[in-house]
């Protein structure tokens, strides 16, 4: 059985990445490595939004194995910071999943979103190789980092109403997330995504995520998690 500590580092690694090193495979078979900015589907997949001009699309077409490289950010030595590698198969995403909740991270796509030759892709993980420092080596197998749906109907068809609801009636629980139960510095947060397992908040080029304590399937049941931790985090505050 995987470490859970390693299942939740590589998951916080992935849900809290930007940007990554995305290697494919030149038709010779040699390998290729590009900067990629990256987004998540609902069930914490990396999403990417990519130009069919670009070489490692190129790539992508003729063999879809590829590895995606993600770090935490902010770390002084970046040999010192968490990492994972994460090898699969790369396939279209399905817009209407992904789209929105990649411009709540890389708002500047916006500009270029639409443009014909760009098309959204996810990478579908058979493995993660996991480096936390010395000694700390882990590798995680795929499924293990999908969040389910399955039992979440409600939560999928409402959780756009959580998110616009949380940012505009209750910013400063979402500031009290990230200050407090995530040391996070101040600032104008916001939250990006939910799913039963947690959620992302985001200011500028930070993301944040915050774990829930129990797996929620309903709106109701997020509303009574989200409620609980902006408690926890004003006892904390005073505390």
């Amino acid at each position: 059985m995987t470490d859970p500590a390693a299942v939740t580092a590589v998951r916080r690694l992935i849900r809290e990445a930007r940007f990554g090193a995305l290697a494919t495979l030149e038709a010779e078979g040699g390998p290729y490595a590009s900067l990629v900015a990256i987004g998540t589907d609902p069930e914490g997949r990396p999403t990417l939004l990519i130009s069919r001009l670009a070489r490692h699309t190129r790539n992508i077409a003729g063999d879809a194995r590829v590895s995606l490289l993600v770090s935490a950010a902010g770390a002084a030595d970046p040999l010192d910071a968490p990492r994972a590698s994460l090898v699969g198969r790369i396939a279209p995403a399905d817009e209407a999943q992904v789209r929105t909740r990649y411009l709540a991270r890389h708002a500047a796509a916006a500009g270029y979103v639409d443009f014909k030759d760009f098309s959204f892709f996810r990478v579908e993980i058979e493995s993660a190789h996991l480096v936390e420092g010395f000694g700390r080596i882990v590798d995680v197998p795929g499924a293990e980092l999908v969040t389910a749906w399955d039992d979440a109907a409600e939560l999928a068809s409402g959780q756009d109403g959580v998110i616009a609801h949380m940012n505009a009636d209750h910013s400063d629980a979402v500031a009290l997330y990230a200050t407090v139960l995530l040391g996070a510095p101040e600032g104008a947060w916001r939250m990006v995504s939910v799913d039963p397992e947690g959620c992302e908040i985001s200011c500028g080029d930070l993301i944040r995520r915050l774990d829930f304590s129990q797996r929620n399937t309903s709106l109701s049941a997020v509303r009574k998690e989200l409620v609980a931790l902006v408690h926890a985090a004003r006892e904390q505050k005073t505390g």
